[in-house]
C-alpha cells in the first residue's frame, strides 16, 4: 500500500551521511530539551502558565499580566515543536534512504512517542502543582528520551546486521551494571531536586518528606559507587585489550563523572545557586550520554548480508539457447 512516506522515498534519497546528521540533531535537541525544562524550575516559572494544553483558561499564549514566568513556561513548550521537529527529520531521513533502513525508521518512532508521552506527563506536572514525584519521572522521561536519540544515532553509523561482541560476556555485563549504577545515581539526584532549594514556582509547591542533606549523602555515595565502577570498567578494557573506541568511552565517562562531581560539590556547599545547578543539569545529561555508549561500543553491527538472487538454470547441453 502506498503512503505519503513511500511516495517521499521515491523522490527524495538523503545520503547516509544526512541520516547520521538527522539523528545527531534530534540528541541534541533532546539534551536542550532537559536544560530549558530546567530553566524553568530555576528560574521558578514552573507555573508561569497556569494549566495546560493551553496557557489560562482562555488563551494558548501567555498573556501580560503572566509577567516573564508566563513567557519562560511557554517557550519551553514551544521547543517542543522544534524537537518534534527535529525527531520528524530522523524519521523522513532514515525511511527515505536508499536501503530502507527500518530498525532507524522504527527508533525515530520511538523517539516520537516519548516526546508525546513525556509533553503530557508535563501537563500532568502543571495540573498537580508541581508534585515533586511527578517533576521527577519528567526529567526521567525527558532523560529516556536522550537514551533513545542516543541509540539512533549511535545505529546510524552502524550496518543492520546482527549484533557481534566484541568483548567476553562478563566484560559486557559490567559495563551493565555501570549503567545501572549511573541510572540510580541520577534517580537519586531527581530526588535531591525534590526535596532541594528550587521547587519551581514560589507559591507553596509540595516538596519530597525527606531531609535534603540525607538524600543528597545518597547521591554522593552513589556518585563515589559510579566512580569505582568506571575506573574498574577502564582497566577490565585495558587487560581484556577491548578496542581502542570501547577504552576511549570509558575514560571520557571517567573525565564527565569526575567534572561532575566536582560541580555537585561546589553546588552543595554554595546553597545551590541557579545557574551551577542548570549546568549540573547539563551534566546528567551528558553522563548518561557517556556511560550508554560504553556498553555500545562492546558490539558492533556490520552490513546486513543481502540474500543472493538464484543462479538462471543452465539449459541442457545440445539444447538451442
Amino acid at each position: 500500500m502506498r503512503t505519503p512516506f513511500s511516495l517521499l522515498a521515491e523522490r527524495w534519497h538523503p545520503s547516509a551521511t544526512m541520516v547520521r546528521r538527522a539523528a545527531f540533531a534530534a540528541l541534541v535537541m533532546s539534551v536542550v530539551i532537559v536544560v530549558t525544562g530546567g530553566a524553568v524550575r530555576l528560574t521558578g516559572s514552573g507555573l508561569g502558565c497556569k494549566t495546560w494544553p493551553t496557557c489560562t483558561g482562555d488563551s494558548i499564549t501567555p498573556t501580560p499580566a503572566m509577567g516573564l514566568h508566563g513567557i519562560i513556561e511557554f517557550t519551553n513548550r514551544t521547543l517542543t515543536d522544534v524537537l518534534c521537529a527535529a525527531v520528524g527529520w530522523a524519521i523522513l531521513a532514515a525511511r527515505c534512504a536508499t536501503p530502507w533502513r527500518r530498525s532507524l525508521t522504527r527508533l525515530g518512532w520511538w523517539q516520537f512517542w516519548v516526546v508525546m508521552s513525556n509533553a503530557v506527563l508535563g501537563g500532568i506536572t502543571v495540573l498537580v502543582k508541581l508534585n515533586p514525584y511527578v517533576v521527577a519521572c519528567h526529567m526521567l522521561s525527558a532523560l529516556a528520551l536522550v537514551w533513545v536519540a542516543l541509540v539512533t544515532w549511535e545505529r546510524a553509523k552502524e550496518g543492520d546486521g546482527p549484533a557481534r561482541p566484541l568483548v567476553t560476556g562478563p566484560v559486557r555485563q559490567l559495563s551493565h551494571v555501570l549503567v545501572a549504577a549511573t541510572g540510580a545515581l541520577v534517580v537519586a539526584g531527581t530526588l535531591v531536586t525534590g526535596a532541594g532549594h528550587h521547587p519551581g514556582d514560589s507559591s507553596d509547591v509540595p516538596r519530597v518528606p525527606i531531609s535534603y542533606d540525607r538524600l543528597a549523602q545518597l547521591h554522593t555515595d552513589l556518585a563515589c559507587v559510579t566512580v569505582g565502577l568506571s575506573l574498574a570498567v577502564i582497566f577490565v578494557l585495558a587487560a581484556v585489550k577491548a578496542p581502542p573506541a570501547a577504552r576511549a568511552r570509558a575514560r571520557e565517562l571517567f573525565v564527565v563523572l569526575m567534572a561532575q562531581g566536582v560541580l555537585g560539590f561546589v553546588q552543595y556547599f554554595t546553597d545551590a545557586p541557579e545557574l551551577l545547578v542548570g549546568l549540573h543539569m547539563l551534566g546528567a545529561s551528558l553522563t548518561w550520554i557517556a556511560v550508554l555508549r560504553v556498553p555500545l561500543a562492546l558490539r558492533t553491527r556490520d552490513a546486513e548480508k543481502a540474500e543472493a538472487a538464484p543462479l538462471p538454470a543452465q539449459a541442457p547441453q545440445g539444447a538451442a539457447v
